[in-house]
């Protein structure tokens, strides 16, 4: 006799996370703003399903932090601020030193992870990188945010960690929701936003953790540079 079908309830977690992306990026894409409100039903309208998977997607964003859930009123858009932002930075700084630690001491003649294996991996991140070395270098933001946060997340998972990996992801999702808000105001980014992706992964090649962590620091300061600048317009 078959065991019972799970065929609705994987459909149903597929969908869920569909719809999550969906938002995610419109959000992303700054067609969703800050402090916009929502509901379930508007969202499964718009995308013509039931109101379960859109409930579910939306409940995982709101924990995820890109959203707020009000219960009278449905669902917004969070808003951050540039305190926001610079607690991300500071967050993320954290858990990359970390990583650059284990690094260092691979340096220094302790435990090295497979050289095959780190080798054709950071090959791949390289390969996003230089993807989002030329979309930040043409002001293309969109390109930029997708190509940016694969090779963070590649990245990431070359430390052996995925709970760090997921982390570092999340970080990074909430900073680009942070501050799109406030780079979409510029009608031309050519020129204004980070481009040194190449470069870290060539550090870390290397085993080079002073480099890279400059390179973190450069980052760092540039970015909040910029947002504190753009927020006072």
């Amino acid at each position: 006799m078959p065991g019972p079908s799970h065929t609705g309830a994987v459909t149903r977690s597929t969908l869920r996370q569909q719809i999550a992306d969906a938002l995610r990026d419109e959000v992303l894409a700054g067609r969703l703003q800050p402090g916009q409100e929502f509901t379930v039903k508007e969202i499964a309208e718009q995308y013509g399903v039931s109101a379960t998977p859109v409930r579910e997607a939306l409940v995982d964003l709101s924990a995820q932090g890109l959203l707020e859930a009000d219960h009278h009123r449905g669902f917004r858009v969070h808003e951050y601020s540039v305190d926001d932002f610079r607690g991300m930075v500071e967050a993320r700084s954290l858990v990359i030193g970390g990583m650059f630690l284990a690094l260092e001491g691979a340096r220094r003649g302790g435990p090295a992870p497979d050289a095959p294996r780190v080798a054709a991996a950071l090959a791949g991140v390289r390969r996003r990188g230089e993807e989002a070395q030329r979309a930040a270098v043409a002001g293309d933001l969109t390109v930029l945010i997708g190509y940016d946060l694969r090779y963070w997340r590649e990245l990431a998972v070359l430390f052996g960690n995925r709970y760090l990996a997921d982390f570092l992801h999340r970080l990074r999702v909430q900073s680009w929701v942070c501050t799109v808000q406030h780079l979409r105001r510029l009608s031309d980014l050519r020129g204004a936003l980070w481009s040194g992706h190449t470069e870290l992964v060539d550090a870390l090649a290397r085993r080079d953790a002073p480099a890279a962590r400059a390179l973190i620091d450069a980052y760092n300061a540039h970015s909040l540079a910029l947002i504190e600048r753009l927020s006072r317009r």
